[in-house]
């Protein structure tokens, strides 16, 4: 079962371009509207400032009826006309909260970091809202926690006992009161300056000794949830699987999960909202990694990166500029070993460098 969907976030190509190799027909409002984005929809609106969200959704669902709504992140618990595919933002409010997230996994009694004292250090120190961990820090003293607080003003959040590991998640879609793995991934954080936390990328599969457990963790968690469609439990896989966030929406691993599976994510989050669910795992054929490139310095793109397309994703539009550390595209590998797929990351990276000129 196809049909015409809009999908609408801060960022939403992976999802896009998931939807349209589904067969699905697809609108999108996306803060980027990067080329790929529009070579996989029929027409995208961009934005400036999230607020401005429902009033585009509004716009493109009256020129495009459409059949369904998809959101990604930062349009979680918009509430339009359009039917929405995917966790009811009544729902999802809890689990964009990072303090009700942890109570919700005490109250499971998963293995959680736990929340640290006053003067207990170091610690991990989270916004209690936003995604894509840029904000997150590895505080060691009180002199540490003073310069964050001031470095974000206004901003609550919590603080956990640091726990070792590698991070980690598990790919998941639910119906609501059941759940099943797809993909175990390993996360890839920028690892250095300010945004050391960061997402800047994964690894699919992951093998792990853990990931057993992970996947068994992350099943039952997402039952729990009530979420329904994609959604994706994250771990810091240690010396136990620390459970660490939900995120009750598509992930940004779509683009591994799918080419190491070759399974559709879109297609099974939309089978999951109609009680659909996969009756086992599916089994990883190579491995996939995605890694982001960041801005060194502020710069122009002035190439056109558009024919190293599909090894690279997230295209920006030649002339963009960019800030120093924001992201300006994507680079997959792939490979029979996780090996040979960093192998083939390099290559491309390579390829990527020289056109942009670093």
């Amino acid at each position: 079962m196809t049909g015409r969907v809009l999908v609408a976030g801060f960022a939403t190509r992976h999802v896009a371009q998931s939807a349209r190799r589904a067969g699905y027909t697809v609108y999108a409002v996306d803060h980027f509207c990067d080329q790929d984005l529009t070579w996989c929809t029929d027409e995208c609106l961009g934005f400036a400032d999230l607020a401005e969200l429902p009033e585009k959704i509004a716009e493109l669902a009256a020129r495009h009826p459409v059949d369904a709504l998809v959101v990604t992140s930062g349009a979680e618990t918009i509430g339009t006309a359009v039917p929405l595919c995917g966790t009811p933002p009544a729902k999802v409010e809890r689990f964009l909260d990072k303090l009700e997230i942890q109570r919700f996994f005490e109250g499971l009694e998963v293995p959680v970091p736990p929340l640290a004292g006053t003067g207990d250090y170091p610690v991990m120190v989270k916004p209690r809202r936003g995604a894509g961990g840029w904000r997150n820090a590895a505080v060691k003293t009180a002199e540490e926690l003073r310069r964050w607080e001031e470095a974000w003003p206004d901003v609550p959040y919590v603080a956990q006992q640091l726990v070792d590991g590698i991070p980690s998640s598990v790919s998941c879609v639910a119906d609501g009161r059941r759940a099943r793995a797809v993909a175990v991934n390993r996360q890839i954080l920028r690892g250095e300056g300010e945004s050391a936390h960061g997402f800047a990328g994964s690894v699919t599969p992951f093998s792990h000794p853990l990931a057993g457990e992970m996947i068994a963790a992350a099943e039952r968690i997402a039952a729990a949830s009530g979420c329904v469609g994609s959604v994706g439990i994250d771990f810091m896989a240690g010396e136990k699987p620390w459970a660490i966030e939900i995120n009750p929406r598509f992930q940004a691993t779509v683009d591994t999960v799918e080419m190491a599976t070759g399974k559709s994510v879109f297609g099974l989050h939309m089978d999951a909202c109609r009680g659909v669910i996969p009756e086992a795992m599916p089994q990883a054929r190579q491995v996939a990694v995605r890694r982001i490139l960041f801005a060194e310095r502020d710069m122009r793109l002035d190439a056109d990166l558009a024919p190293l397309a599909p090894r690279i994703a997230d295209i920006p539009w030649p002339g963009t500029e960019f800030e120093e550390g924001h992201a300006v595209v994507s680079v997959y590998g792939c490979g029979k070993t996780e090996t040979a797929a960093f192998e083939d990351l390099e290559q491309k990276t390579a390829a990527v460098r020289k056109l942009i000129g670093r």
